[in-house]
């Protein structure tokens, strides 16, 4: 073989860190590459903006709609008493003793309806997350087994 051969076969060498020309193209890979970044990071977070948006508008929807059925149970409710009433008084009840009746019905079921709240009221604290952040105590740690 001759020197023409050995130094054509030769492996050549690549563009090193001195390049300016590979310099700056990577440069500008890592430049467009973040403005991609901050283009998709930006679209989400106005997808995410828009979609609060939707939700809050639904919320207030639903809470006003929840508020005209309130008011319509309320006055179907008072119906059902005054009809009670008005039977009671038809069959010989005098009204003093119907009406009261009627309210000291509203009053117990208020205060079943207490007592529901307040026994569920205590799950809004969290209190299995609570209880297992707790830490041991030490008597309990030392019986344990490893």
């Amino acid at each position: 073989m001759d020197s023409n051969t050995i130094e054509n076969e030769a492996p050549r060498q690549t563009a090193t860190r001195g390049d300016p020309i590979n310099d700056s193209s990577l440069l500008e890979d890592a430049r467009a590459l973040w403005y991609e970044l901050c283009g998709l990071s930006y679209d989400r977070f106005q997808l995410a903006a828009l979609e609060t948006q939707q939700a809050g508008v639904s919320l207030v929807n639903m809470i006003m709609a929840g508020m005209l059925v309130a008011g319509l149970l309320c006055g179907a409710w008072m119906g059902l008493l005054a009809a009670a009433v008005l039977g009671m008084v038809e069959n010989g009840v005098m009204v003093r003793s119907a009406i009261l009746f009627a309210v000291v019905l509203n009053l117990l079921l208020a205060l079943v309806f207490c007592r529901v709240i307040h026994r569920k009221s205590r799950y809004l604290q969290f209190p299995a997350t609570l209880h297992s952040l707790q830490p041991m105590p030490q008597g309990h740690r030392d019986t344990e087994k490893p």
